[in-house]
């Protein structure tokens, strides 16, 4: 996966991070540090054990893979990724948990292009579908998930839709 377009005056390039390159490796820990220090991902920087075991613990997760997204060779924008099964479907689906641009090169298609590049691989795994979180004040995101399709989930509209919960361990 290696598509470049002409973005405003960017020429974003979207491809798969090899963990094991140190320069990929250290291009997703700094791109989901700047969506961690996003009001939208917590507004505080990542913990630091967790920047030290992030990659090897990627690399070591079954389907996980992380897609970059690059201006020239400067990386501005990230969306981390993980199979997982539609047993309904009895297919694979993907869930993208995490996806950040770097904010002054919002708006200007780097966001758009991740999707995009996530939708290709998701088409090469064979998966059925691809699912996201988004948190409801998050209307640029919103905006851009909805053109590109996604919606609220509900197998049917009477019982409403999925909404997202945990329960911190």
């Amino acid at each position: 996966m290696n598509e470049t377009a002409a973005l405003d005056t960017l020429a974003v390039t979207v491809r798969q991070a090899d963990y094991g390159y140190a320069p990929d490796a250290e291009a997703v820990v700094a791109m989901l540090d700047v969506y961690a220090r996003d009001p939208m991902g917590g507004g505080a920087p990542l913990d630091p054990a967790a920047r030290e075991r992030l990659i090897s613990a990627l690399d070591a997760f079954p389907g996980a893979f992380s897609l970059l997204a690059f201006d020239g060779d400067e990386a501005v924008g990230l969306a981390n990724c993980f199979t997982g099964f539609s047993t309904f479907a009895a297919r694979p689906l993907i869930n993208i948990h995490d996806l950040a641009v770097k904010p002054d090169l919002r708006g200007k298609g780097v966001g758009r292009a991740l999707m995009q590049a996530v939708e290709e691989e998701a088409r090469a795994r064979g998966a059925c579908k691809i699912t996201l979180e988004v948190l409801s004040g998050n209307a640029r995101a919103k905006g851009l998930y909805a053109a590109l399709g996604y919606g609220n989930y509900a197998l049917d509209p009477e019982a409403g839709t999925a909404q997202f919960w945990e329960k911190k361990l």
